[in-house]
């Protein structure tokens, strides 16, 4: 029977890259981040998710143990993009001073036959040895669709990939050091098997941000800048009824090229809504450019 390695070599690809080890393969791939420098204060706006997150994940270990629960293996954030779930991943390590490993779905898809089964594993194995510590899976979309029949050799590799991490999610006891985080803007594609009880089984949204929320966020990404006492957050943030965090903090960025091309030696109250023009009309052109 023909094995991955098989196909590899019917394709082409080179041995050197088939032998590769897997220091070298996590190294490729930047999979372990030993430098979480996340401030808690990033995270005021999803206070509720943190807190979520740290019952779900390792803090309060403790508490299940004294009530004979077992304790989830993993949990999956959904929501819009740009409303934090990477930000929350990062910080729910910092704050647990957990190792952090981080995948990213899209480069798992475009590895050669073989290799993103190979890493998800290897990752595994990298957070039992580096325990405790946290897999942080993001875009899971783009290995965790739902399977379907293909004949087609990339399709067939990403189901390969998404079935070694179903068998990885198996492998370990939810009492072990390490659990998994995973983060998707497309929670409804995601394979049915993904997020059955005792794998993904616990699930938090991330909804848009609401209007103390967006305040707050400007305040932060504003705390560095020389900003006059008239700027009025609650003010701007009525102004954004649609924007994500993401959008929030480009406010802040786009106020502050303002002022620069003005001369000016700090920011205003105009400087922001002038930026929140500015990005209102970006959104609306990306709107128009996909229709």
């Amino acid at each position: 029977m023909a094995t991955v390695w098989d196909e590899a070599e019917q394709d082409g690809i080179g041995e050197e890259v088939l032998k590769m080890s897997t220091e070298e393969i996590i190294q490729r791939t930047r999979l372990l981040d030993s430098e979480i420098k996340i401030m808690k204060s990033e995270v005021l706006r999803v206070t509720h998710e943190l807190q979520a997150m740290k019952d779900k994940i390792k803090e309060n270990s403790e508490k299940f143990e004294n009530l004979g629960i077992q304790p989830p293996k993993g949990v999956l954030m959904y929501g819009p993009p740009g409303t934090g779930k990477t930000l929350l991943a990062r910080a729910c390590a910092a704050q647990t001073k957990a190792t952090f490993l981080k995948l990213a779905g899209p480069q798992l898809v475009q590895m050669f036959i073989g290799d993103g089964a190979k890493l998800v594993r290897d990752a595994f194995a990298l957070a039992k040895e580096k325990a405790p510590s946290i897999i942080f899976i993001d875009e899971l979309d783009a290995i965790g669709t739902k399977r379907f029949d293909s004949e087609k050799a990339g399709d067939r590799e990403v189901q390969r990939t998404m079935l070694e991490l179903l068998n990885q999610l198996d492998g370990f006891q939810p009492n072990t050091q390490v659990k998994v985080i995973a983060a998707t803007n497309r929670v409804d594609i995601l394979d049915p098997a993904l997020l059955r009880s005792g794998r993904l089984d616990r699930k938090i949204e991330f909804p848009m941000p609401n209007e103390e929320a967006r305040a707050r966020i400007m305040q932060i990404h504003s705390r560095k800048m020389n900003v006059s006492p008239d700027v009025n957050y609650e003010e701007l943030a009525r102004c954004t009824d649609d924007f994500n965090g993401a959008q929030c903090k480009a406010v802040c960025v786009e106020a502050g090229m303002i002022a620069l091309r003005r001369g000016a030696t700090e920011l205003t109250h105009e400087d922001y809504m002038e930026g929140i023009l500015e990005v209102q009309a970006k959104k609306k052109a990306n709107l128009q450019y996909y229709a």
